[in-house]
């Protein structure tokens, strides 16, 4: 499992921006939040909330990935309709979920099945993993990444 200071693998993908290749992306910041579903209530929230945080991350030389294990096709719709400003990466082989550790067990009306558990990472310059946020509460949780963005910077 990565944890800060761990240099993150060269992941690489296809997103709705084309190929992402993590190392393409060194000498900025890069904030990789993952997400359950596309179009669901709460993982639109939370792409909205960076969304309309854009400019303040652009500003601080920080790249957004937004990452789901849903096609392309459902991500290219998903951020048509929110006028998303960032990639979003299609994990449909769970590489990057995998790399990251946030596949686990989840209960949702009594059942237990896996699924992603709503994290984001925060990936210096440097290719190193800077901060985490696991089992995110989505209510100001980009602004959260933001202010640890702007300390980081600083």
């Amino acid at each position: 499992m990565l944890k800060p200071g761990n240099l993150v693998p060269d992941l690489h993908g296809q997103s709705t921006a084309g190929d992402i290749r993590l190392r393409d992306l060194r000498g900025k910041f890069v904030v990789v939040y993952f997400y359950p579903k596309d179009n669901t209530t709460g993982c639109t929230r939370e792409a909205q909330d960076f969304r309309d945080l854009a400019k303040e991350f652009h500003k601080r030389h920080a790249v957004v990935l937004g990452v789901s294990r849903d096609s392309i096709k459902s991500h290219e719709n998903f951020r048509a309709k929110h006028a998303l400003t960032f990639a979003l990466v299609a994990d449909t082989n769970e590489t990057w979920c995998t790399a990251f550790d946030v596949i686990h067990e989840k209960t949702l009306y009594g059942k237990h099945y896996l699924g992603v558990v709503r994290s984001t990472f925060l990936i210096g310059p440097d290719g190193r993993l800077r901060s985490e946020w696991r089992g995110v509460k989505v209510p100001g949780h980009a602004a959260a990444v933001l202010a640890a963005l702007e300390a980081e910077s600083a």
